[in-house]
């Protein structure tokens, strides 16, 4: 049997297998996706893309098309009529994006695609062997099918909830159910709730979650809607009748909304586990292959296309010299992240589902007079759209370290338009030259503020002088393998895996 070589396999062609591939295809590496489903699902559950995912898709020439099909809610309604307000985060993107991830899937894929990833549909892979240089996948059509078998250097399983690659590398995923029966639709309303955003409705013993799309038909509106009753406890494979939507609508909702039609719906259950490790040697997981969580505050795709641009980089570096270590702060990056996302949509669900009236009287009075605070507004918003969430960095490093660069005012351009392009950006402080840096991306900030070394994924690695080599060259070094001697510069030269002479 032959085996086909590359640098990367990547297991599962959702939004954050695709971002990986996209990510390392642009980079130069030769990269495979295995993907089971034969097309993309058009059943998938996601649909709120938040400011920290759109600025990383930004990144790679993507969202302004997804904005100009999407709706743009500036808050969420949660209960009590307490609201998530995103007007005010330290982003471009002061909303949250409404849309079908099946668009998201698409454009990610097309990148995926225009950057020279080979995906392949409809495989789904049955082994999984790794050794001191590399790892061997074997595969066979969905269906049944001869054998098929590659070899890479490092595969990424980001193949869902029920990941094959989190089986075969034997990953603990410990945790529990904490809702089931939830039902997933996309509804036709005759006479939908007014108001922006997302809104939850709820009683005692039922939600009700509304998403508006910017689709309209002459007799009504489309939205995204999931419901729950906690007397109607069904299995998974429990079909879903207009009827128990329409229940749940005529408990949870003031007026009744005119349930008009159903495009399709679904009945799943909602699990919090997380991977205890993201790195088995060779083989990392990714997405929703790492963690599981909640529904509420829409965190699991963001999530996982986030993991993948953190993670493609740094094979991408170590591919090219760096030393191995790099790839172990996959885990110590992410894992924390996911932790954090674990625990805050669980506290939202939990919210959702309370039962004991004086305790949904306290919620209801408490949580709009918080949301209502500056302070405790925009931390609770600058989390669920990922703006604040930051890396640790390292005692004696500036504190800008670990924070992402994205709002950093450039004299040309911004730094997203910059890192369409693979590899770090130095940029310097307002008025100073360029420097001898071959390969390097370089540009002006605008402000006042210090020299950054900016990493791929956006965040920012070193703040300082840039006159002072000694300072973030090393750091450049350690991230990348690159010496510290370069050749004269070339402004915005992309290398992601060019190496310099050391000294």
């Amino acid at each position: 049997m032959s085996i086909d070589n590359v640098d990367v396999i990547v297991v599962g062609g959702g939004p954050t297998g695709m971002t990986a591939a996209g990510d390392l295809a642009r980079s130069g590496r030769s990269v495979v996706v295995l993907e089971r489903w034969p097309a993309i699902n058009q059943s998938s559950r996601a649909f709120a893309t938040m400011a920290r995912t759109l600025e990383v898709l930004d990144a790679r020439g993507l969202a302004d098309g997804l904005l100009a099909d999407g709706h743009q809610a500036p808050g969420v309604t949660i209960f009590g009529g307490a609201q998530i307000d995103l007007t005010h985060l330290d982003s471009p993107y002061q909303f949250v994006m409404v849309t079908p991830q099946t668009n998201v899937d698409q454009a990610l894929a097309g990148y995926a695609v225009a950057q020279g990833a080979d995906v392949r549909r409809g495989i789904e892979i049955i082994g999984l062997d790794q050794d001191a240089d590399g790892v061997t996948v074997t595969a066979r059509p969905h269906g049944g099918g001869n054998e098929l078998r590659w070899r890479a250097k490092y595969v990424i399983g980001a193949d869902g909830a029920h990941s094959t690659v989190r089986e075969l590398v034997g990953a603990d995923f410990p945790g529990r159910t904490i809702l089931s029966s939830i039902v997933l639709a996309d509804v036709k309303l005759a006479h939908g709730p007014s108001g922006a955003g997302p809104r939850l409705h709820s009683t005692r013993d039922v939600f009700a979650f509304l998403v508006p799309y910017d689709r309209h038909d002459a007799d009504g509106s489309w939205y995204r809607t999931m419901v729950w009753d906690r007397s109607n406890q069904l299995p998974d494979t429990e079909p879903v009748a207009q009827d128990e939507i329409e229940g749940v609508f005529a408990r949870a909702l003031d007026t009744d909304p005119g349930l008009l039609e159903v495009s399709w719906k679904s009945r799943f259950h909602c699990d919090e586990r997380q991977v205890v490790h993201y790195r088995h040697g060779r083989v990392f997981l990714a997405g929703d292959a790492a963690h599981v969580h909640s529904p509420m505050g829409g965190q699991g795709m963001n999530t996982g296309i986030q993991d993948a641009a953190n993670l493609a980089w740094k094979v991408d570096a170590v591919l090219a010299g760096a030393d191995d270590a790099v790839l172990d702060t996959y885990h110590d990056e992410r894992h924390p992240i996911g932790k954090r996302v674990l625990v805050q949509s669980g506290l939202m669900a939990r919210g959702i589902k309370l039962h004991p009236l004086p305790a949904r009287k306290m919620r209801n009075l408490l949580a709009p007079r918080l949301l209502r605070i500056p302070r405790f507004r925009d931390t609770i918003a600058g989390s669920f759209a990922g703006t604040t969430l930051r890396y640790a960095h390292r005692r004696g490093e500036s504190s800008l370290v670990g924070t992402r660069a994205t709002r950093i005012p450039l004299v040309h351009e911004r730094i997203t338009q910059l890192q369409r392009q693979p590899g770090f950006v130095l940029v310097r402080e307002r008025g100073a030259r360029a420097i001898d840096a071959e390969g390097l991306l370089q540009a002006e900030r605008a402000d006042a503020g210090p020299a950054v070394l900016v990493r791929p994924d956006g965040y920012i690695a070193w703040a300082g002088e840039s006159a002072d080599r000694s300072a973030w060259t090393p750091v450049l070094a350690r991230w990348t393998g690159r010496g510290q001697s370069c050749a004269p510069a070339t402004a915005l030269m992309p290398s992601s895996s060019a190496n310099c002479a050391a000294e």
